[in-house]
């Protein structure tokens, strides 16, 4: 299950609960139920983008998916921000 996730201003479906940057989830068809763990799954990545920067900057700053862009992300640059793979 794949779910693409967009940093928004305006109406958020999700909130990094760090930062509170808000993002708009696009999901595979899935129950109320698979959603809920789903979206649980991703605060938690969330949150560990936090490990070495405070604000919404820890974040990617287009679409993204999810589960998978965790691990598509890398921080060549000590610390100072995640840039992906396919960018370095």
């Amino acid at each position: 299950m794949q779910v693409f996730c967009r940093k928004t201003n305006g109406n958020a479906e999700l909130r990094c609960c760090v930062c509170g940057q808000g993002f708009v989830m696009f999901w595979e068809r899935q129950t109320a139920t698979e959603r809920a763990v789903t979206r649980a799954e991703i605060q938690e990545v969330l949150r560990r983008q936090h490990r070495s920067i405070a604000g919404c900057e820890a974040h990617p700053q287009s679409e993204f998916a999810m589960p998978e862009w965790d691990s598509l992300f890398t921080d060549p640059i000590g610390g100072a921000g995640k840039v992906p793979v396919w960018d370095l």
